[in-house]
């Protein structure tokens, strides 16, 4: 595949994946109804886990302690610590806190990648990207309420589920770099999510009501966010960090929000209001300034591909 035809597909794959990540929510307040939130997430990502285990049953083989402590890295924070830092926080601060909060992940990963990896040039165009997709993200979160109530704990916690999630990026950009297959790298990550998970589980116990699971609509939504958010994104996901960078992938994010209020009005029926499309033209138009240095970057690589091969 030419440079710029897998740079083109790992710009589909990204948004792809943050089209389904961004429905998730309604699965999951579904699901809340009958299960805990830890146990929304043991279940769902054990069926990832058997999923990709069904789909591509080779397993990596064990080298280097430095390789097996990227792939539990990744899975402490991208699985176990990111989403269980976001549950908690929405239990002690606003939905809408931890939206705008977690919103900033692009640029926590964009930061954290050129102090580690001396990847991404933080340009100009970057924060200003940042800036104008974080105003859309405010407006599109708060739907025109002014009211934004603070709470240290809460807003702490999901602020510390960006940095985790920024750390997680690196580490997938490091585990393309050693040449396993995608599938497999994302199943040894959810292997050492699951095995971080068993504190909490040995703390909490079995996820509660298990016998709703004959309930058809808890067995349809938790196969979405097993297969679908789980299994299918996060493979989807690793695989444009590696073609993309933590950076360009990351900026994708800024779209969730505006996913999630589209799909709240097309499946829930909720009112779009008029903040709300302000919000999303301007979340696009920020996804779109920070990713132009990235497509100008593109073509100057295409440029020096094309040299070469002539």
């Amino acid at each position: 595949m030419k440079l710029s035809e897998s740079r083109n597909a790992g710009h589909m794959t990204a948004l792809l994946t943050i089209l389904i990540w961004g429905t998730t929510f309604i699965s999951t307040k579904i699901l809340l109804t009958d299960f805990k939130p830890f146990g929304i997430l043991l279940l769902r990502f054990a069926i990832g886990y058997v999923a990709l285990l069904a789909v591509h049953p080779r397993m990596i083989p064990f080298r280097r302690i430095r390789e097996e402590l990227l792939f539990a890295g990744a899975g402490l924070c991208g699985v176990t610590l990111y989403f269980l830092l976001e549950n908690v926080a929405l239990t002690y601060t606003l939905a809408s806190n931890v939206g705008i909060i977690v919103s900033v992940a692009p640029f926590v990963t964009a930061v954290t990648s050129r102090l580690i990896l001396k990847e991404g040039r933080l340009d100009g165009l970057f924060f200003v990207g940042f800036a104008v997709a974080m105003s859309g993200v405010v407006l599109l979160t708060l739907q025109g309420s002014t009211v934004l109530k603070l709470n240290p704990i809460g807003d702490s916690l999901a602020a510390l589920a960006c940095v985790f999630w920024g750390i997680y990026s690196i580490l997938t950009r490091k585990i393309s770099r050693l040449g396993y297959h995608t599938i497999a790298c994302t199943r040894r990550i959810f292997f050492y999510g699951l095995l971080f998970m068993l504190p909490v589980l040995l703390t909490e116990g079995l996820p509660g009501n298990l016998e709703r699971l004959s309930d058809g609509a808890n067995i349809a939504n938790l196969l979405f966010l097993g297969l679908g958010a789980s299994a299918v994104c996060f493979v989807t996901w690793n695989w444009s960090v590696g073609v993309l960078g933590p950076v360009q992938t990351s900026v994708y994010i800024y779209l969730v929000p505006v996913i999630t209020v589209a799909a709240a009005a097309l499946i829930l029926h909720e009112e779009i209001t008029a903040a709300a499309v302000w919000g999303a033209l301007l979340t696009v138009a920020g996804l779109v300034l920070s990713e132009r240095r990235g497509i100008q970057t593109k073509g100057k690589l295409d440029k020096e591909a094309s040299n070469l091969s002539q």
